[in-house]
């Protein structure tokens, strides 16, 4: 058995970089106080004194996500019924950083994998209505994703390798025969619509007991919606599902049983995809496992 850490960071961030590129760029908000309170696979984050953040990318393969969420999610928040951080000003360049990077509204709320909601059902009807209203036919100009979206046979070389992977981590009989019946699944036959792309629940906000704010929409892009429907055995328990699977639903994707199958996969893949590169976070390992764990308890 063998799992790797986060991926390294290909430059270095500090606050002091983060200071001269506000000097510099943004001059009235580089005397906030500044905070560094985030560091994950592809960005950094810091807090920018008590209302905004800065967001930087942490390696290349980063950078166009962040150019992405820049260009669209102005595009698509006013239409999505939760906060989300829309770029308030945008980064360049400079002092050695080599990429575009975002300051965003500072969003109250811990992420649900930390903190999770009161009431599943209602959380589960608010990622519905969210996902609602994201899973709109999205223009031909929208990105793309290798990993997002996809039909689950392009996923199946990369699922059977982790499963090998992660040798007695899982149970890979079980796990490589429900990869088995889910893989040949109807594809999706719809409109590629809008998708967030990473919708776990580090990602998804919970205040005061009640889902507050999605973030991170980097890997927004186009394709089928299983991808962001996933969500449901990464978050929910089993009775609040129907009712997230309701509340998703719209004239472009009513959710028949191969879409809602087609997710049980995606969560699958995602599942298997975290905790084989989750060796040193112990909070994205757990999402893995409790999501494994959910689509084979769920026959």
């Amino acid at each position: 058995m063998t799992t790797a850490p986060t991926p390294a960071a290909e430059v270095d961030i500090d606050g002091a970089l983060v200071r001269a590129l506000l000097a510099e760029q943004h001059p009235d908000l580089a005397g906030l106080a500044l905070v560094e309170v985030a560091s994950g696979w592809d960005n950094v984050m810091f807090r920018l004194g008590d209302e905004l953040a800065v967001r930087l990318p942490r390696r290349a393969l980063a950078a166009p996500l962040v150019e992405d969420e820049q260009r669209w999610l102005p595009v698509l928040a006013p239409r999505l019924p939760l906060p989300t951080p829309v770029p308030v000003r945008i980064g360049r360049p400079g002092y050695g950083y080599p990429w575009s990077w975002s300051i965003c509204p500072w969003l109250p709320g811990s992420p649900a994998a930390l903190t999770p909601p009161n009431d599943p059902v209602a959380a589960a009807l608010a990622l519905g209505g969210f996902l609602s209203a994201m899973h709109q036919p999205a223009p031909a100009d929208a990105p793309t994703n290798p990993y997002r979206g996809v039909p689950l046979t392009e996923r199946a070389a990369a699922a059977r390798q982790r499963i090998e992977q992660l040798g007695d981590l899982v149970d890979g009989p079980a796990v490589l025969a429900a990869w088995d019946e889910l893989v040949g699944v109807a594809p999706w036959s719809g409109p590629a619509v809008w998708l967030h792309g990473d919708m776990h629940p580090m990602n998804i906000l919970v205040d005061e007991g009640r889902v507050s704010g999605v973030i991170d929409f980097g890997d927004v892009c186009a394709g089928d919606p299983a991808s962001d429907l996933s969500v449901a055995w990464m978050m929910l328990p089993p009775e609040a599902r129907p009712s997230f699977r309701r509340a998703a639903a719209n004239a472009s994707d009513p959710i028949d049983d191969d879409t809602w199958a087609r997710s049980r996969a995606s969560a699958l893949a995602i599942a298997l995809a975290i905790l084989a590169s989750s060796a040193d976070n112990p909070a994205m390992h757990a999402i893995g496992a409790r999501t494994l764990a959910a689509v084979l308890d769920d026959r």
